[in-house]
């Protein structure tokens, strides 16, 4: 545990404040799961801590609860009479090939058809692995790619760090920082309680990494925006990752929509977007153009597989880059098991969101001390290589959720009431809450 804390805060230019840990256990997995939550949530409540001695002299404390982390790095709604819509589509998963495995990532309509044509259409798993079975596993994941789609073959970490890729994404840094030279001042509007307040956060992700970055900024009093396109949807994870914001849909292919983004973004204070590496490129809104529109904006963006090598424009998931960097054959080992064995929660996603949170926290903190912007660059793949060069876990279980876990609040959601798991890290004098109850996508006008 300690030793992943100092590399973040190694990584993100902090002092190597002690950090207190709470709760024994840890997550079953071949990996430090629960020590990879704690330290993650512990670096991100730590630039807060930061930024606050910054502007007010006062250095809070920060502490983070392990049971809590740990649950939080699965889901922390708890509905109330309503169920949240399956998170998988009915086809998605692994399945053995002619000389290994593969997972098929389908739960977007359009990965999923990709898929079948390359397979043939599939009524039901049973259809699909029938067809897998035919195809060694390089030679379908390279298909399902070549038609848009969404695939990992299951590789070892060996093989991943021989692999052009894995070679790429393990020489990267885990948070890659840049400064941009022309900034535009920002003064602090936020308080110890409300750290964040007056400060804007346009969300252009989508799915986990980049939506548990923007809910924990929206805890702590930003005005969270979320764009998504005309048509995307995932049912699955909205409810739990659009609390404290409002969230609005445009199309920027349409030239109305195209103008309304560039106003947004003039106005905005920070950027999180998702999108592989060249999308926003071919959009016509590269990082040069973002930043003339908003001088001094801080951008921090996400990408599956690095932004270096053959795969660094490849669409990819948690749960692919689990297959393809060695975590899914590992597991499967570490269980003794006779298929992918992944980790017990998308831990690469949640643990990937904090890191972007806290990259983001400290490239405001500089904005307000020098009022220039900057960037930061980062990637579950390589989180991946953090959470498997750390090592093995402690094997002793954790002490099954209860009520006590639970917010005593009541959220009134788009879908029905919710309570809310408790928040898992504690920073002196800041409560961090949610003024906005989950909502769902396209809700919102788009403005500020």
């Amino acid at each position: 545990m300690t030793d992943l804390l100092t590399s973040l805060q190694a990584v993100l230019g902090l002092p190597p404040t002690p950090i207190a840990f709470n709760g024994r256990g840890a997550l079953p997995s071949a990996f430090a799961v629960t020590d990879l939550a704690c330290a993650s949530l512990a670096a991100a409540g730590q630039t807060v801590s930061e930024l606050i001695r910054q502007q007010s002299g006062e250095l809070p404390t920060v502490a983070v609860d392990r049971r809590l982390a740990s649950f939080w790095f699965s889901a922390s709604i708890r509905p109330i009479g309503w169920q949240v819509p399956p998170l998988w589509d009915p086809v998605a998963g692994d399945y053995a090939t002619a000389d290994g495995w593969i997972r098929l990532h389908t739960n977007a309509p359009h990965h999923r058809a990709a898929a079948e044509r390359v397979l043939g259409a599939c009524a039901d798993r049973a259809a699909m692995a029938a067809k897998v079975a035919k195809w060694t596993g390089t030679a379908l994941e390279q298909a399902v790619v070549e038609a848009n789609g969404c695939a990992a073959e299951m590789r070892s970490w060996a093989q991943w760090q021989q692999h052009p890729q894995g070679l790429a994404v393990n020489a990267e840094p885990l948070v890659h920082f840049a400064e941009q030279a022309d900034g535009k001042a920002l003064a602090w509007q936020g308080s110890a309680a409300r750290p964040l307040a007056g400060v804007k956060v346009l969300d252009l992700t989508r799915v986990l990494a980049g939506p548990t970055a923007s809910r924990f900024l929206a805890g702590l009093g930003a005005d969270v925006l979320r764009i998504d396109s005309p048509t995307w949807n995932e049912p699955g994870v909205v409810p739990e990752m659009t609390l404290g914001k409002r969230c609005t849909r445009l199309d920027l292919h349409d030239a109305a929509d195209r103008a309304l983004f560039e106003s947004l973004l003039k106005d905005a204070d920070l950027l999180l977007h998702g999108y592989r590496a060249d999308a926003l490129e071919h959009l016509g809104f590269g990082l040069e153009r973002r930043q003339q529109l908003a001088p001094g904006l801080i951008d921090v963006s996400l990408n599956a597989y690095g932004w270096s090598g053959p795969w660094r424009n490849r669409r990819g998931f948690d749960s692919l880059v689990q297959m393809s960097s060695g975590i899914a054959e590992a597991g499967q080992r570490w269980k003794q098991a006779d298929k992918p064995t992944p980790l017990p929660v998308q831990a690469l996603d949640h643990a990937t969101g904090y890191l972007m949170a806290a990259s983001a926290l400290r490239l405001l903190t500089a904005r307000l001390a020098q009022g220039q912007g900057g960037s930061a660059r980062l990637s579950l793949a390589r989180t991946a290589k953090l959470l498997i060069e750390h090592g093995p876990g402690t094997d002793e279980p954790l002490r099954v959720e209860d009520e006590r876990d639970q917010d005593p609040a009541i959220e009134q959601t788009a879908w029905g009431a919710v309570r809310r798991l408790r928040v898992p890290v504690e920073i002196g004098g800041t409560t961090v809450w949610w003024d906005l109850p989950a909502t769902d996508l396209g809700s919102h006008r788009p403005r500020w």
